[in-house]
C-alpha cells in the first residue's frame, strides 16, 4: 500500500510539472479571481454590470501573470492571455460544434503528446540536411536516427544519399508518422519510420543522433545522449543549444535560417 501511494504521489507530481496542466489550473484560478472581483465590484462600487469583454481581458491578464509567477516559458504567458479572448470570439461567432470536433481530432493526431513532451512540430530545411550530410563519415556505413522526424523529409533525403547506411526516423504523433511512412513506401525508400517515443530508444545503437526538438527538452536530451551514445558518435541539434554544454561545432550558412549545433561524444 505504501509503495502504491508513493507511486500515485509521484505520478501526480509529474503531472503537475507539465506546463499544459499548470496552464489549465491557472485558467481555473484566474476564473475564480475574476468572479470574486466582479462580485465585489457589484457589492462595493457599482450596481452596473461589468461587460463580458472586460471580464475576458481581466481573466487573460490574471492567467498570464500566474504563468509568469510559475516561471513558465514566455510563450505560455501569451497563450494564457489569448486563450479566454479566443474562446470569447469563437463563441461570439456561433460556429457549429462539429467544427470544433474536427479541429480537435486534427490537432490530436498532429500534435498528440505535445502537452507532455513539450516538443511541437518543427520542420527542418534542405539547407540543414546538406550541412548534416557534410558532417557524416563517408568511409563506412553508419546508423543515423532523427528523433522527432515529423513528416520525414530529413530521413528520406539522407536515406537517398546514403544508400550504404541505415537511416531511421522516430515520431510519436500518429499523423506525421503515417505521412512519412506512406512517403517512404511510395518512393520505395530504404528509410525506416517508427512510431514511438525516442526516450524509449537506446542511443548506443546509433552513430549519429539528429534532433529538432524544443528548448524545454534539450538538457534531458543531452543527459540521455551522454549516458548512452558511444565514444566518437555525434549529437546534432537544429536551432536549439544545450545549456551549460558548448557545442563542438556551429554551422550557419546563408541558406540556413537556423544554425546547426554539433557535439562529439
Amino acid at each position: 500500500m505504501a509503495i502504491t501511494s508513493a507511486l500515485k504521489i509521484n505520478q501526480l507530481s509529474a503531472a503537475w510539472r507539465l506546463p499544459a496542466v499548470q496552464a489549465l489550473i491557472m485558467q481555473g484560478l484566474a476564473a475564480v479571481f475574476v468572479w470574486l472581483s466582479l462580485v465585489s465590484w457589484g457589492w462595493l462600487v457599482s450596481s452596473e454590470p461589468v461587460s463580458i469583454g472586460v471580464a475576458v481581458l481581466l481573466q487573460g491578464t490574471m492567467a498570464a501573470l500566474l504563468a509568469r509567477w510559475r516561471n513558465l516559458a514566455v510563450w505560455w504567458w501569451l497563450i494564457q492571455f489569448l486563450f479566454p479572448v479566443a474562446l470569447f470570439l469563437v463563441l461570439a461567432l456561433h460556429l457549429p460544434p462539429s467544427l470544433f470536433l474536427i479541429a480537435f481530432l486534427l490537432f490530436l493526431v498532429l500534435y498528440w503528446h505535445t502537452f507532455r513532451t513539450q516538443v511541437p512540430y518543427y520542420p527542418s530545411t534542405v539547407a540543414v540536411w546538406k550541412a548534416v550530410e557534410q558532417l557524416l563519415p563517408t568511409d563506412h556505413a553508419i546508423r543515423v536516427v532523427d528523433v522527432g522526424s515529423g513528416l520525414g523529409g530529413f530521413v528520406l533525403d539522407m536515406s537517398s544519399k546514403r544508400q550504404d547506411s541505415e537511416i531511421i526516423g522516430i515520431e510519436l504523433a500518429p499523423l506525421p508518422w503515417f505521412i512519412s511512412w506512406v512517403r517512404a513506401r511510395f518512393s520505395q525508400s530504404r528509410a525506416q519510420f517508427i512510431r514511438a517515443d525516442y526516450t524509449d530508444f537506446d542511443f548506443s545503437q546509433f552513430d549519429v543522433v539528429f534532433a529538432y526538438l524544443s528548448p524545454a527538452v534539450m538538457t534531458a536530451l543531452w543527459d540521455k545522449a551522454h549516458a548512452e551514445m558511444r565514444p566518437g558518435s555525434l549529437l546534432l541539434s537544429n536551432e536549439f543549444v544545450i545549456e551549460d554544454h558548448a557545442p563542438d561545432l556551429v554551422i550557419q550558412t546563408e541558406q540556413m535560417r537556423t544554425p546547426l549545433y554539433a557535439w562529439y561524444i
